[in-house]
């Protein structure tokens, strides 16, 4: 495809899996060590497209994500599954008695925290990118370091695996989402991003999930977040997939009249397996 795309993270990353997943292996990327440099990337046009997680099947939601999205008027455009399988890598011919400090980013380290509680000869510190930890340590020529990784990190960055899959659970997977600052219309959608606000009165809540049970609509996913100029008064970020557009359009016409604002944040194809 042609133009950038906007990832957290580095090459090796599990972003850039993504993105090769999506887009093909030659898609050029634009590395952002944070999802607030993405979202950037983004709006400014340095990348017209983005990829970052929004939640993962034992960590939960990144909520910030959420709000990134909203804020910056972001468009989900389509996401993807992948399976997360994290490695202890380290630089060749490296024994695990050998490694005294492992660095990564804060949601691998806790997916993997089963593993070192056997290992507690090592230091665990956190860092930005789990990807960028294998590149540092491969550039400086760190001996003892470990970095937790992807296969592809390893083969990128010439590091040996130390030990394959140490996550603590074996289904552990993360949802992707695909950004841009304009919607996209296309044939098939069947799942859609919704925030509302509502009401601070008694029922409102329930009025609003009866109208998307009444409506055919199945709620994948609900997410509350507090507005900050209102205290005590939440948004609501849900998910929503439905077998046909037009039980859908009824209840976005319903939602319009019920909620105090309603905004949605994309529609796209539902990935997960049915």
């Amino acid at each position: 495809m042609n133009g950038k795309i906007a990832i957290q993270g580095i090459k090796g990353s599990y972003h850039h899996e993504v993105a090769d997943q999506l887009f093909g292996t030659a898609t050029s990327l634009e590395e952002c060590l944070s999802f607030d440099a993405l979202v950037d990337a983004v709006t400014a046009g340095i990348a017209p497209i983005g990829v970052m997680a929004l939640e993962n099947s034992i960590a939960g939601s990144i909520i910030p994500n959420y709000a990134l999205i909203d804020k910056n008027n972001l468009h989900i455009v389509a996401e993807a599954y992948i399976c997360i399988e994290h490695q202890l890598m380290a630089l060749p011919n490296t024994q695990i008695s050998e490694i005294i400090e492992v660095a990564s980013h804060p949601m691998a380290l806790l997916q993997c925290k089963d593993f070192f509680v056997t290992h507690p000869h090592i230091k665990l510190i956190e860092d930005a990118d789990t990807a960028e930890v294998a590149q540092r340590i491969a550039k400086k020529q760190l001996r003892g370091f470990g970095a937790i990784a992807s296969k592809t990190a390893a083969e990128l960055y010439g590091l040996d695996i130390v030990a394959p899959n140490i996550h603590s659970i074996s289904n552990n997977t993360t949802r992707f989402v695909v950004v841009k600052t304009s919607p996209e219309t296309s044939d098939g959608i069947d799942k859609a991003s919704l925030k509302f606000i509502l009401d601070h009165k008694r029922g409102s809540l329930a009025a609003v999930l009866n109208v998307l049970s009444d409506c055919k609509l199945n709620l994948t996913k609900i997410q509350s977040m507090p507005v900050v100029e209102t205290p005590w008064k939440y948004s609501f970020f849900v998910d929503v997939t439905f077998d046909e557009v037009a039980f859908y359009t009824k209840a976005i016409k319903l939602l319009e009249i019920m909620t105090e604002s309603l905004k949605v944040l994309g529609t796209y194809k539902n990935k997960l397996a049915k």
